[in-house]
């Protein structure tokens, strides 16, 4: 499949990241746990910056990801929110009722970003029991075909798997948009894969290099075709650190890993065994072989804290990264999920002086793919 045919299917966008409280690789926690003038000043400086939505994460200690987003979207007006949520804990039926609600109140700004494969301790906190990866894949797998019946069929429904049976199961509340609400799944697995090929609307990758991104898009493009169902869009997670001149930026970056070094132990982002998780393995491969690859990823922070979640980045002036999205636009992603080291003047800064470059970029690419066409 050509770069053209698998980006012209779906649309540019960026999605951002709201925390619940000023904290970061480089900023020990700031204020209360739920810091509701953060989130909404994050959540309006997004909007603002032109971005189409914005990530709620979910942790075991964490607040709740849905609650939040309900917020964000009562203080915005057009801002999305992808909402992580971890199947195995809340019945199935329930959350897709949840979700359609809040999608009808917001006017069709929800989607969900569903994680599977987190730390065993992790998931142990909320009482997992299903401890082999491959079985919460398939749990995932039945999770999804339950939400996703409660939100399209128009007559109640029985569902017998392995991990969840239903009877006469009906929602009267369905998404906003005929189009349902979008699903995102992550994960470089084989079980990962096959999951995405089954359900995902959006597939997530972290910000690999381009050979490691290219093998993955075309193991889960397979998938999908098996499947039988349309491609995807694919997204990818990165840290852009921009400076005016290369050399600054690359300073910059330098600063930025001695600050998280130095600070390991107040914001708990020490590397600890290797992960379980194929995605951060990934990262981490890549990572020990040096600290930038292509043009300007960089991975140092990957290294350091054991690729905790969206940990690499790409590093220069606002051109010169527009430029490197570009080459992973090439490959078919055609979504951005960025966040910054200092979130609320990073995120201004993507706003002002990275989001308009690459859309006219993309513009450009565009065109000159129409007349070649005609």
């Amino acid at each position: 499949m050509t770069a053209s045919h698998s980006t012209s299917a779906h649309p540019l966008r960026f999605v951002g990241f709201v925390g619940n409280h000023n904290a970061s690789e480089i900023i020990p926690r700031q204020g209360p746990v739920v810091d509701r003038d953060y989130i909404e000043t994050v959540a309006k400086a997004h909007e603002l910056g032109g971005f189409d939505s914005v990530l709620q994460a979910f942790h075991a200690d964490a607040p709740d990801s849905l609650q939040v987003s309900q917020h964000i979207t009562g203080v915005t007006d057009r801002l999305g929110v992808l909402i992580a949520h971890r199947p195995g804990f809340q019945a199935p039926t329930i959350l897709a009722r949840q979700l359609a609600t809040l999608d009808q109140l917001s006017r069709g700004r929800v989607a969900i970003n569903v994680i599977t494969g987190a730390e065993r301790s992790e998931l142990a906190r909320d009482g997992n029991i299903v401890d082999d990866k491959d079985d919460r894949y398939a749990r995932t797998s039945e999770f999804l075909d339950i939400v996703r019946a409660e939100w399209t069929t128009d007559k109640p429904f029985d569902y017998q798997g392995r991990f969840y049976q239903v009877e006469k199961a009906f929602s009267q509340v369905k998404p906003y948009n005929a189009s349902g609400i979008p699903v995102w799944i992550a994960g470089a697995s084989a079980a990962a894969v096959e999951v995405a090929g089954r359900h995902a609307d959006t597939y997530a990758v972290w910000g690999e290099t381009h050979d490691q991104v290219r093998e993955l898009l075309a193991r889960v493009r397979a998938a999908v075709a098996k499947a039988g169902r349309p491609q995807p869009a694919f997204s990818l997670s990165l840290r852009p650190i921009l400076a005016e001149t290369e050399d600054a930026a690359w300073a910059k970056a330098e600063a930025i890993y001695e600050k998280a070094k130095a600070l390991l132990e107040k914001t708990g982002f020490t590397r600890g065994d290797l992960p379980n998780n194929e995605g951060a393995r990934r990262l981490l491969a890549i990572a020990d072989k040096g600290h930038r690859h292509d043009k300007r990823l960089w991975t140092a922070i990957a290294a350091l804290t054991g690729a905790k979640g969206n940990s690499t980045s790409l590093v220069g002036t606002p051109d010169q990264v527009a430029d490197a999205l570009l080459d992973y636009y090439d490959l078919g992603v055609t979504t951005f999920l960025i966040r910054g080291f200092d979130p609320l003047p990073d995120a201004i800064a993507y706003g002002r002086d990275l989001l308009p470059r690459v859309r006219q970029l993309v513009a450009e690419r565009q065109r000159a793919q129409a007349v070649a066409a005609e």
